[in-house]
Formats: C-alpha cells, structure tokens, sequence
C-alpha cells in the first residue's frame, strides 16, 4: 500500500508502502479562448443639416405642376440640339454610376463576407480543451443490443494487462525485504492513456508496466487512487498510442439476469484478453473484502486472479463494472463481484489529481509490534527511493516517523489525511526516532 491519498478521508491502511514511483500532472485547467463576433451591422450616414439645406435650393423636394404637352414646337426645335447633348450626357453619367455602383456593392461584399469569416472562423491557437474533461468517463446511451464477439471487438482494444513489481516487508520489522510480482487488468479510459483500475493491482508498487491489446508493453505511473474503494488510475508513458477508449454505461440500470461480458487477465499475461460471459446475478450485493464493506455487483461470469481491474460489460458494450473478487472457497463456483461505476464516477476528479509523493515504503507500528520490538508506535521506515522528497529530507530506513506536519500520527493513513491538505511544494516538519534518539527533519513534498 502507498502512503499517497487521494484526498479521501476514508481510507485505512495496515500494512502499507509508499507509491515510490514519481507522478505526473496534466491537469492545469485552461479557459478556452473565444474571438468576440465582429458587429456586422452597417450604419446608414444621415445627412447633416448643411447637406438638407443645399439640397432644398438646389433640389425641389415637390415637383412643379407642368403640362408638358402645351410646349410649343418653337421651345422644341430651340432646345433640340441641348437636349441631344443633355440626353448623351446623362447616358454616360448613368453608365459611369452603374459601373462604379457595381464596384462599390462587390467591394462592400467582400468586405462583408472578410468579416464574416474572421468573426466565424476560431484561430486553432485559441482553441483548446480544458483537461478537466480527463476526469470524465466517456459515457453512452446507445440501446443496440450487440453479439458477444461485438462486445469484444468494441471493448477489448481499451483493456490492458498491468504488472508490477513490489517490495514486500518481512514479518521481522527489521528483516529484509522481497520483491514480489503481480498482474491485473486496466481499462483505458481516456485517449491520454490513463488507465482505471483496482488500488489491490497496484498497491506498493515500485515499478508497473503495462500490457497494450496490440501487444506493446510500455511503462505506467501511479496518478492517484482511494483504497478504501478500490479504484486507482495510473497514467502510462508520455507520447502513448492508445489502441483503444472504454466507452461507460449506467450501473444503476442493470437487471438482474441481464447478461454481462467479462474481459481480462487470468492467472497471467499467457491468458491476456480472455473473454468469459454469465448474468447478473444479484445487485448492491454488500461483501466484506479485508476490513472494508463495499456493495458488488454479483455475476456468475468467470472472474480469477488477474481479472482483478478489468471490465464487466453490458449486452450494449459499456462498462457498467470493475471486476475485483470472487470468492474461492472450495465447492463454491460462479461467485464474482464487480465494483459498480457509478460509484466510481464521483470519484474521478480527485482519481486524475496526482499524489504527493514521500518516496518511502513503510508500514504501521502498533502497540503489540512497539512492545515486541522496543520501537515506538508510529510508521517505520524499510525503504527510501533515490533522490525522492524523503531522501532528500534525510530519511532513512529504520526510522520512525512520530509527528507529521506538528501533528502526532499512529498510521500511514493518519499522514495520508494530513498530506491532503497540502500542494506540490510545500515543506511539511517531519518528527522522528532514530537509534532511539528523536530527529527533527524537513521535507518538500512534490508529485
């Protein structure tokens, strides 16, 4: 177990190791940038009140009463040879004014339509997507219902197989230490290559690789996790290709009876992608899983050690579950649970934060294990990563931690509590007993 939170004061720990393994962060929220809509209203210019009263010498507003047909001829043959010109005159001056109107309205047109297209066309620089939409899972409504080997070729590009290695603590506190392998299953979630999973898969790990559908093994860090549900959420290595996106459904709307698809990793990475089918068997099925009561969905679908992380699918080709345990005891069969989504989807804003990082593995000291061992009650310290806050701080295996940030503390849950309330960069007093002798240190906490 890692002594990172997920800011969620309900999770417990006994036996517990730090999540040594570095995090990173692509959550800083970005506004997206918006070109305000040019008015492309054009204005009519009024005349002023010189312009009106020219016009009222120079241009009768009435026209005068005249009877044109008592022009005598003589007035007519007069003017005949005026008028010729004046007729020639005004024909040219109309062919100029066309010509010249025709010019000004395309001009106008064009600009109008320049305008249009500036103030309707986004300049990609100034759009962008705000990496709060990492922390949703990308839902569905469909309703066609698909054949299982459409479910799988739907969801089984988005699930992964994950390994991990981890140090395990000898039952002497001060014995030495092993490590240990695991694998479990993963299910992408977002095209960044973030990975939702069980917190059990990854608990304690030093080192996690993960598994792709293509076949591709890439390395993975663990980004944050609430063990009390068991869920965690780790990143895989920057510049990704991820073959797949999970796409979720809505666990509350489940039957019972309806049936379910259950993809995973069995027993190992030989078994990777096995496909196993059954029905719901029961819902909000409440299971006690190491001190921690949680409500399962209940399948009969074959779920082995492996499966654990993995999806539980819908005839729709949503996932509407985590697969997490089943229960083994001899003569017992068709008993698998499933963690619901959505209670996991609450959970994702704080699952997509990354975790401050100590960089120890430690575990609890209790009353019973300070008395056996003459040590005092606090977390004990078994191993310090390279260049990690703690190391750099000064801690080393062996010591006791019994204050953190001024406050006393019993658990690793206890500093998990207290190291939510802080941010990268912050210094945190650390307290503790070494060789027997109280030790007061600094450390800064990073991701």
């Amino acid at each position: 177990m890692n002594d990172d939170s997920n800011n969620n004061d309900t999770n417990e720990t006994n036996d517990t190791n730090d999540n040594i393994i570095g995090s990173e962060s692509n959550n800083t929220n970005e506004n997206i940038k918006k070109d305000n809509d040019k008015d492309l209203t054009m204005e009519m210019q009024v005349p002023s009140e010189d312009y009106k009263e020219k016009g009222s010498k120079d241009i009768p507003l009435i026209l005068e009463n005249t009877n044109y047909s008592n022009i005598n001829n003589e007035k007519v043959k007069k003017n005949k040879g005026g008028m010729r010109k004046r007729i020639v005159a005004y024909v040219i001056v109309g062919v100029i004014c066309s010509t010249l109107g025709g010019i000004g309205s395309a001009i106008v047109t064009m600009n109008m339509m320049k305008d249009t297209s500036t103030a309707t066309t986004p300049k990609v620089s100034d759009t962008k997507v705000a990496s709060t939409a990492k922390a949703k899972l990308i839902t569905s409504t469909s309703t066609d219902i698909l054949t299982v080997p459409e479910i799988v070729k739907k969801v089984s590009s988005s699930v992964v197989a994950i390994s991990t290695k981890t140090t395990a603590v000898s039952s002497d506190v001060r014995g030495d230490t092993a490590e240990q392998e695991g694998v479990g299953t993963g299910i992408i979630f977002n095209k960044d290559g973030y990975v939702l999973t069980n917190y059990h898969v990854i608990s304690g790990s030093q080192n996690i690789k993960v598994t792709l559908n293509n076949g591709k093994e890439v390395s993975a860090k663990v980004i944050n996790y609430d063990a009390a549900a068991d869920v965690a959420v780790i990143k895989l290595a920057a510049n990704t290709v991820v073959p797949g996106v999970a796409v979720f459904g809505d666990s509350d709307a489940l039957e019972v009876g309806e049936s379910v698809v259950a993809i995973g990793n069995p027993l190992g990475t030989e078994f990777i992608g096995s496909v196993t089918t059954g029905v719901v068997s029961a819902l909000n099925r409440q299971v006690s899983i190491e001190d921690k009561n949680l409500k399962f969905i209940q399948t009969d679908a074959a779920i082995n050690p492996g499966n654990s992380g993995g999806p539980l699918v819908n005839s729709k080709g949503q996932v509407i579950g985590i697969n997490t345990a089943k229960i083994g005891e001899t003569g017992v069969e068709g008993l698998g649970f499933a963690i619901p989504i959505n209670t996991v989807n609450p959970k994702m804003e704080n699952l997509i934060k990354p975790i401050l990082n100590i960089g120890i593995s430690c575990r609890d000291i209790t009353a019973d294990i300070s008395k056996q061992y003459n040590i005092p009650v606090g977390v004990y310290i078994s191993q310090v990563k390279e260049f990690s806050s703690a190391e750099k701080g000064g801690i080393t295996s062996g010591d006791v931690i019994i204050k953190f940030d001024g406050k006393e503390i019993k658990t690793v849950a206890e500093i998990n509590k207290i190291k939510a309330t802080h941010k990268a960069g912050d210094v945190v007093k650390i307290e503790l007993v070494r060789n027997g002798k109280t030790i007061k240190i600094n450390i800064t906490l990073s991701v």
